[in-house]
């Protein structure tokens, strides 16, 4: 299908974990001709959980891609995963799709990732409308939700489709905008009607919630309402496209994902109301400065790759939005950021793991470029160098972090190719070698990001993996000035010895300065060609720490006399006086322990919020505050020492039944003493004798 950037509607569909998002997109791609047959995820054949872990563990781990075509548009279906480990999933779609589409279940309304999501939707300014499922199901309200969820997220709802009954008792649903209703069979196949005489009463109530907010949309239509008091169908319809994509109001919609009920109404609605890209903005870098673009289909092609997989029959696969021109297997595309240019040779639309070739992509498309040599996530693909690059995607901080090592040199190797691997897929898994702590350490969204990676790598290379909770890179610091400190490093063993003599004071700076050294000898009793061996020697002391062998930080430095010698003095003689008398300096000037403070963000349910403060003071934190912030969720910030932190996706799991999720980022440094230094002192100087 060939379409202009009129015709696209990019979707991202979101939500929290279990709300029937994937069961959604099954009935879509059903109804509209993709598939033969309508798959429950527990059968492990839908077409956005492909992949083993996703079937094993029935839930979305990937963004999956599925467009289809409906009454000539070409809709493009982001499904993605529920649960914060994936959260980095999330991010691509939302910056990709210029719509999104909450799911949200009518049993429970908002719940912590609905609202978290809601809070990335405002800071794009992204329009969005809601999908309340399983209204088929027992427990569920539609109408209940639908004022909780008033009173939890502030917005202004619309009704676009209401349910005829609930749980058991669900038959379908009615289009307030059509005034038709829609009752489905067990094929998962739509039926329009006339709405029944028992729902006149409710229908009218929400209607007219419906026809007020589209008058809103323009002036002409709130003139229009005041004098009729009523709208037409294409009247609301034109008002909901303004309000949308203003991001003004949010439709509500009902349904039964999984039993195809309220599919046709929501297809409807997006091609009618949701935006489609042309005109929408993307940011970018020119040189130093940061601009604004927008979607166009004039001018040399212009794309970004948002998400990056490694199939294994196809290879290394880029999902690319384009953002400007066209995209088509001819075009010379470049990264600027490497200068290195290639041709696609074929461009591809993917439904689930199922490539399509397509002819080309146009602005504001989403397709998929396969084994390329110059794409990956971030990269900005350019037919010649336009002279800027996209903003690369921003993703929270890892809040979870394993050391790990293999059981030998050869499996080392297969483990670091693998990791290598799962890097360039996923951005929000991070390797890295700590220097520090000299650990091999890996950091992901949660322990479920961690352990499932890990498990994979295992399985796969048939090697075995040791994990451990990571040391903390702990520094050291002094607290007050040394005064002149003397030392002088001689030796004889016949022939020439070694001399070098210095005079050092040593002061704290403020956190973070990190060093200083200032020479102050007068007179030259040190020869300037000795300056760079002291240089070394003090680096030498800072590095190997004094308190338990973590680094020496935020240290004044200076050097205000010393002697050599016109024959024994070297280099490495002074180099060696220095990390003596600097070590003699460090004992005069109050050595302390630094541990790395990181500031905390908990979401979490209003029940668990006493026992998370308990826990955070037991885990010597300070509370900043804390912030209702809608559906029965409190935000709590903290700052908390990093030590205390290891564990917290395990610990915050049990604690609120696995609902509670955080965020997490380092802050500062602090000082730390008494039993606690005793302790981190002790444990360091036992693995330093045991290395």
């Amino acid at each position: 299908m060939s379409v202009s950037s009129t015709d696209l509607r990019n979707i991202a569909i979101i939500g929290h974990i279990g709300t029937g998002k994937t069961s959604l997109l099954e009935q879509i791609l059903f109804q509209c001709g993709v598939i033969s047959r309508a798959e429950n995820v527990a059968t492990g054949k839908s077409v956005s959980d492909f992949t083993e872990e996703e079937i094993s563990r029935e839930m979305s781990i990937h963004t999956a891609m599925a467009p289809v075509e409906y009454e000539g548009k070409l809709l493009t279906f982001l499904d993605t995963p529920g649960t914060a480990d994936f959260i980095g999933e999330v991010i691509g779609a939302l910056r990709t799709c210029e719509n999104a589409l909450m799911v949200v279940d009518a049993r429970d309304g908002a719940q912590i990732e609905t609202i978290k999501l809601w809070k990335r939707l405002d800071s794009r300014n992204k329009p969005r409308a809601v999908f309340m499922n399983r209204c088929d199901r027992d427990r569920s309200d539609f109408f209940a939700s639908f004022t909780t969820l008033k009173e939890q997220i502030d917005a202004t709802y619309v009704p676009v489709t209401i349910p005829m009954g609930s749980g058991n008792d669900f038959k379908g649903v009615i289009n307030l905008i059509e005034m038709k209703a829609y009752t489905y069979d067990s094929n998962g196949k739509e039926t329009v009607s006339d709405i029944p005489a028992e729902y006149k009463d409710i229908v009218e109530e929400y209607e007219f919630l419906l026809i007020e907010a589209a008058a809103e949309g323009t002036d002409e239509l709130i003139e229009k309402y005041f004098e009729e008091g009523t709208l037409s169908p294409d009247e609301i319809r034109e008002g909901l496209r303004q309000g949308l994509s203003e991001n003004r109001i949010v439709p509500v919609l009902a349904g039964a994902g999984e039993k195809g009920s309220g599919i046709a109404s929501l297809l409807h609605f997006i091609k009618n109301n949701f935006v489609n890209p042309l005109g929408a903005d993307d940011e970018i870098q020119r040189g130093d400065h940061a601009e604004t673009i927008h979607i166009n289909e004039e001018g040399p092609c212009a794309a970004y790759v948002f998400k990056t997989t490694i199939d294994q029959f196809s290879g290394k696969l880029s999902f690319v939005k384009v953002v400007q021109g066209h995209l088509s297997g001819d075009t010379e595309i470049m990264d600027p950021s490497i200068g290195k240019k290639e041709k696609p040779g074929k461009v591809y639309h993917l439904i689930g793991k199922k490539l399509v070739e397509v002819n080309s992509l146009t602005a504001g498309e989403i397709g998929i470029i396969a084994k390329s040599n110059i794409a990956h996530t971030n990269s900005t693909l350019t037919a010649g160098d336009l002279g800027f690059i996209f903003h690369p995607l921003r993703f929270p901080s890892p809040v979870y972090s394993l050391a790990i090592t293999a059981g030998d040199k050869k499996s080392e190797d297969k483990m670091n190719d693998a990791l290598h691997r799962v890097v360039e897929e996923d951005i929000t898994f991070q390797t890295s070698f700590n220097e520090e702590t000299k650990e091999s350490t890996v950091s992901g969204m949660g322990e479920l990001h961690i352990t499932m990676i890990l498990d994979r790598i295992k399985e796969k290379q048939k090697i075995s993996i040791n994990t451990k909770t990571p040391r903390v890179a702990y520094r050291e610091t002094i607290t007050k000035k040394s005064g002149v400190v003397e030392y002088a490093h001689k030796k004889q063993s016949g022939g020439h010895g070694q001399y070098g003599k210095v005079l050092i004071e040593i002061e704290p700076l403020q956190r973070g300065e990190m060093y200083s050294f200032t020479n102050a000898i007068k007179g030259g009793s040190v020869s300037k060609g000795y300056m760079p061996g002291i240089e070394k020697g003090l680096h030498d002391a800072m590095e190997e720490g004094f308190l338990a062998h973590y680094p020496l930080v935020d240290i004044g430095i200076t050097i205000v006399d010393g002697k050599e010698h016109p024959v024994d003095s070297s280099e490495m003689a002074f180099r060696l006086a220095a990390k003596g008398a600097m070590k003699a300096a460090i004992d005069k000037a109050g050595p302390v322990l630094l541990e790395p403070f990181m500031n905390l963000s908990v979401y979490i349910n209003d029940q668990y919020l006493g026992d998370i403060l308990s826990d955070l003071s037991g885990k010597r934190g300070r509370v900043l505050g804390q912030e209702d912030i809608g559906g029965g969720i409190t935000l709590v910030k903290a700052e908390v020492p990093q030590a205390e932190m290891l564990n917290y996706s395990i610990d915050l799991k049990s604690m609120t039944s696995g609902t509670g999720s955080f965020e997490i980022d380092f802050d500062h440094y602090e000082a730390i003493s008494g039993r606690i230094a005793d302790d981190v002192i002790a444990r360091a100087k036992a693995d330093h004798e045991a290395e």
